[in-house]
């Protein structure tokens, strides 16, 4: 069963950053491309970065400010964020695939950009 768990996520001031983790199981981790999306409130949900093997690839409204990254042997991506704005509120959820989501989604994990 494939099983997606968030974490990391918290409130932060604008210029700050937060690294968020997702723990992914249940299916050949390191054979797949894996990405972030993220649901700002109000909104849908919007790709945000990818990685496959092992470069990735991201949006440009947080390209240059955000790192993705993998460890296959922890089954485990990551998503560093740094210079936050307000508009990177939102749940951040990861999935597998290149830019569209292909597995159902986990809970996310809140991030909250204010002073």
């Amino acid at each position: 069963q494939v099983q997606f768990v968030e974490s990391g996520g918290g409130l932060v001031q604008p210029g700050g950053s937060l690294r968020l983790s997702c723990l992914a199981t249940g299916f050949p981790f390191a054979d797949n491309p894996l990405l972030w999306y993220r649901q700002p409130p109000g909104k849908e949900r919007e790709w945000v970065a990818s990685i496959g093997k092992p470069k990735g690839s991201y949006a440009d409204s947080v390209k240059g400010r955000f790192t993705i990254s993998r460890d296959n042997t922890r089954n485990t991506i990551y998503l560093q964020m740094n210079n936050l704005k307000s508009e990177d509120t939102g749940v951040y959820y990861c999935n597998v695939g290149e830019k569209t989501p292909t597995m159902p989604w986990g809970l996310g994990t809140q991030v909250t950009v204010s002073s």
